[in-house]
């Protein structure tokens, strides 16, 4: 029979930096989905794109602001630089949104991707929306509209196989590179 011993404390520091072959893949953002924990689509309070406006920037994920629209960081994104176009009223229909909105609408997407190209370069953009739950909208009760970078490679198996996004750089991170980019 083997002595297992545990390693001696001054043996621990050999450990330090030695591989086990695994690579880590940290998503805490996910953790509301295990939790069963879903944004709540009310406008008011429990909807989020009514509530981050009403915050600081930094905390809200707000990459800019105009007068009737806001441009918002993805709590869940794609990928790194995946934002959110959003009205300040809440509405659920792009039809809904006044001629001043759609127009601010239109104007902010615009100046999310020179920033997006400024900062990340992307190869190219999916940009849309979901409009209603069997759409596949997350938050149906508010209008927003997607703006994803994409580049070669971005995508790989985990999504298909294991219902997982690998994003490489921190939300906050991103949100800060914008809006040092964002068109004056």
């Amino acid at each position: 029979m083997t002595d297992r011993t545990a390693p001696q404390a001054a043996d621990t520091g050999e450990l330090a930096g030695v591989s086990d072959g695994f690579e880590r893949l940290w998503t805490p953002h996910r953790i509301a989905y295990i939790r069963g924990e879903r944004p709540t689509r009310k406008a008011g309070d429990g909807c989020p794109f009514c509530v981050a406006p009403t915050r600081e920037d930094a905390e809200g994920l707000i990459v800019a602001r105009g007068e009737h629209c806001f441009v918002v960081m993805n709590l869940f994104p794609y990928n790194p630089g995946h934002v959110l176009i959003c009205p300040y009223r809440h509405v659920s229909l792009y039809v809904d949104l006044t001629d001043a909105e759609t127009l601010e609408f239109t104007a902010l997407t615009k100046a999310a991707i020179a920033a997006l190209d400024a900062s990340s370069q992307p190869a190219g953009y999916n940009i849309g929306m979901n409009q209603g739950e069997v759409a596949g909208a997350g938050v149906a009760a508010h209008l927003h509209q997607h703006i994803v970078p994409r580049w070669a490679g971005d995508a790989n198996f985990l999504p298909i196989i294991a219902q997982t996004k690998a994003v490489p750089m921190l939300i906050e991170d991103v949100r800060r590179q914008l809006v040092e980019h964002w068109p004056a």
